[in-house]
């Protein structure tokens, strides 16, 4: 599911809003807020009416915004969840299928059609299961919901957008619990801006037309930064005297400096020497390794999660034809209790973690960096029960 607008892509427009009509309270009070605030977005008080007339709370969205436990897996269990032979096969058939619409894709936005089959695999499982949540209640819900109004309000009046071109029923439009619509879950902001009718009929049809949500894809995906004729990620293997502190999206080599400090492509050559790069380690550096090129960070406008990420892209190899990951042998790492311990540690110590949630995020990931760097172990940001003992 799409969270860009989560990491700072927060419109002006959204932060004045939660202003004029606040978070929480009473729930009728909001709605009507919003009907007040609509003439602000070019809608009608009567649109904004007729979208908002079945809207009601719901605690089902609410549940399931708290209950992300899934991310909560380290890289090579997420990753086996989520990857199997099926899904390969199938993946790689739905590209003959479909082989026209992805060569129209590459050839007009640059995004590689194994990219787009990852999203549509792991989002609806090319296309079979895309929600049956109420959309208009997901939405209005969570902006209603004070965690995060500043990413949810301005979708809500985006669907009303929607609504008005007669492309949203607020009644009977279904999708992800975060409001995401189709084939490949897009919100209905980027649904407006790269909304595309792939197959010609004359309407954007994310939930029923795998031409439409591809096209709608790609181009999203090419207005977020990704570059044709680029790779974004591949398997490396280290040198057992690798500096571990080099590792992390924080620093970048091209990989033919990364060559020289031992780093080596586990089969043939770089695909792209002179591009910059960096080491990941998902485990430490007892498990799998990669380089990721700038196209990866690209992945992470789609979704916050680093394991989702990193899963996708690596997918996304497979589904090209890469060998599978050597697993290597990870040291063992924490269970969600020990995690949220290690967390509290570490705020204690004066570090942004965040949300003291159980899942390994950036910002406990750097945390981690750091206090391993203070206590002389290997900086691999990878938690340990050696690590949490030492704090």
């Amino acid at each position: 599911m799409r969270q860009a607008l989560a990491t700072g892509l927060i419109l002006f427009a959204g932060a004045a809003a939660a202003q004029d009509a606040p978070c929480g309270g009473d729930f009728g009070a909001f709605k009507q807020g919003l009907v007040s605030e609509a003439g602000a977005h070019n809608l009608s008080a009567q649109t904004a009416e007729r979208f908002l007339a079945g809207v009601s709370r719901s605690d089902a969205v609410l549940a399931a915004d708290r209950r992300q436990g899934i991310f909560q897996s380290p890289f090579i269990e997420f990753s086996r969840k989520l990857i199997s032979a099926d899904r390969i096969e199938r993946g790689r058939a739905k590209a003959v299928e479909y082989a026209g619409v992805f060569d129209r894709i590459e050839a007009e936005y640059g995004v590689p059609r194994w990219v787009l089959l990852a999203f549509w695999a792991f989002e609806t499982d090319y296309g079979s299961f895309q929600g049956d949540f109420n959309t208009a209640d997901a939405l209005v819900t969570l902006a209603h919901d004070c965690r995060r109004p500043e990413l949810f309000r301005p979708q809500v009046f985006a669907a009303m957008e929607l609504f008005a071109r007669g492309d949203f029923d607020p009644a009977t439009t279904t999708g992800a619990w975060a409001g995401e619509i189709g084939m490949v879950q897009m919100l209905p902001e980027d649904i407006i801006e790269n909304g595309i009718d792939g197959d010609g009929d004359g309407h954007v049809s994310l939930k029923t037309s795998a031409p439409d949500a591809l096209m709608s894809g790609g181009k999203m995906l090419s207005s977020l930064g990704w570059q044709a004729n680029q790779p974004w990620l591949e398997e490396v293997t280290l040198p057992g005297d690798f500096d571990w502190s080099l590792t992390g999206l924080e620093t970048e080599r091209t990989a033919s400096d990364w060559a020289a400090l031992g780093v080596s492509p586990r089969d043939g050559a770089f695909e792209a020497e002179d591009l910059p790069a960096s080491v990941l380690l998902p485990q430490g550096k007892g498990g799998p390794a990669f380089l990721a090129y700038p196209n990866f960070r690209v992945f992470f406008e789609w979704n916050q999660s680093f394991t989702y990420v990193l899963t996708a892209a690596y997918f996304a190899t497979r589904l090209d034809g890469a060998e599978i990951y050597r697993a290597g042998k990870p040291a063992p790492g924490l269970s969600d209790a020990q995690m949220k311990e290690l967390q509290q540690k570490l705020a204690a110590r004066g570090h942004d973690v965040g949300e003291i949630d159980g899942i390994l995020g950036a910002g406990t990931r750097a945390a981690v960096r750091a206090v391993q760097a203070e206590l002389g172990l290997p900086v691999d940001a990878w938690p340990t029960p050696e690590l949490l003992g030492r704090l």
